[in-house]
């Protein structure tokens, strides 16, 4: 009995062995992993080619390299600058010209210029993936120019590089002649932009002085009309002067009058010359601190320093208003000479090229990106899948 079962046990261990070491079959799931390998991956990857290589136009490209300059602005400038206001470049120029590159307006501008849509749309609908609608809007036009160029800019140098693709190597280059223009006219504006304002604060300065300094002339000839006096300074030393020699001639002639009435009899001719010449002397000194009154006033030396305060708190506005005036009408040649010069302007160091061969589509490498994305989606679709199966209870 044991040797019985010790012969049933091998030969079943036997056919267990020739079973497992029988060659596999291809079962269902087999061809249906196959057949979704060729519906979803060599399908889809045979139709981009037959599309790439049969329907796609070939592109060509332009390039095109700048940079914006600037020039240094005088060492005067900085003398007068708050007089004249001007505003220093900045470096941001390069920065404004880089979003212009990439903005609607630009777009417009050249489509206006060129037929830009007539351009991008010759392919159409031949090519429906790479040629652009001519039926479509402006939106749509700016957005198919985002694709159709390039532009590469490093902050640090302020070098732009534009890298403009199209159906034709003459109509690449032309875009890139007309993208070089419109930039030129841009930087020119902002230029322009920037003397104008510079001139515009300096005339607007300089009439603000020329104001001033006839406001202050003016309060100076009111208040000299007004006291009669053009230097009270200088009229009162002289009224004061005049004064003391009256006053000492009227005491000559007071101490010669009394000398007189000592000597001589009551009824001498020479005192009574004398007296008379005193009462003229008297009459002048009344006459002449009269006159140094303001306004028809009696006048003492407290109303003088107020009358001379006055003056010379006019006077100094006006030495003021004229030294401004002086510092603001320098400013202001100053920047005219400046409006004369071009502070900006758009340096090409590589001129719009025109190219010999088509450089795109590149049809290589779409076709090698477009089979690994559709080989991922493939692999994980399946292991999603028996994933899944696994999971089912048996």
């Amino acid at each position: 009995m044991a040797a019985d079962a010790a012969r049933i046990e091998g030969k079943v261990q036997n056919l267990r062995v020739a079973q497992a070491a029988a060659p596999a079959r291809p079962r269902q799931r087999h061809w249906g992993l196959l057949a979704s390998f060729l519906l979803l991956v060599l399908t889809p990857l045979c139709a981009v080619a037959a599309y790439l290589w049969g329907a796609a136009e070939d592109q060509y490209e332009s390039t095109l390299a700048f940079s914006v300059r600037q020039e240094e602005a005088p060492a005067p400038a900085a003398l007068f600058g708050a007089f004249a206001g001007f505003a220093a470049p900045t470096a941001s120029d390069s920065d404004v010209l880089y979003a212009y590159l990439d903005s609607q307006d630009l777009v417009a501008r050249i489509d206006a210029r060129l037929d830009l849509r007539g351009i991008y749309g010759r392919a159409w609908p031949g090519d429906p993936v790479f040629a652009f609608d001519p039926a479509g809007t402006i939106e749509d036009l700016a957005r198919h120019w985002r694709w159709m160029t390039l532009v590469a800019y490093d902050p640090g140098t302020g070098l732009i590089e534009l890298r403009v693709r199209a159906f034709d190597a003459l109509a690449a280059q032309a875009i890139a002649h007309a993208v070089l223009e419109e930039s030129t006219d841009l930087i020119n504006g902002l230029s322009e932009a920037a003397r104008e304002d510079a001139t515009g604060y300096a005339e607007a300065d300089l009439a603000d002085a020329v104001s001033a300094l006839a406001e202050a002339r003016e309060r100076l000839t009111a208040f000299r009309a007004a006291t009669q006096i053009v230097d009270p300074g200088a009229d009162l030393q002289g009224r004061m002067g005049l004064l003391a020699e009256l006053q000492a001639r009227l005491a000559d002639e007071l101490i010669r009058v009394d000398l007189l009435e000592l000597r001589t009899r009551p009824d001498d001719p020479r005192l009574n010359e004398g007296r008379q010449v005193t009462e003229a002397i008297e009459a002048r000194i009344a006459a002449e601190r009269r006159r140094l009154g303001a306004g028809g006033l009696q006048i003492n030396e407290q109303d003088y320093a107020r009358t001379i305060a006055e003056f010379s708190r006019l006077a100094v506005d006006v030495e003021i208003a004229e030294e401004a005036y002086a510092a603001a009408r320098a400013a202001r040649d100053l920047a005219r000479a400046e409006a004369r010069r071009q502070s900006r302007y758009l340096a090409a160091h590589i001129r719009p090229t025109r190219a010999e061969r088509s450089t795109a589509p590149h049809r290589p490498l779409i076709l090698g990106v477009t089979g690994f994305f559709l080989l991922l989606f493939w692999a994980l679709l399946a292991l999603v899948y028996y994933s899944l199966k696994d999971r089912r209870p048996l």
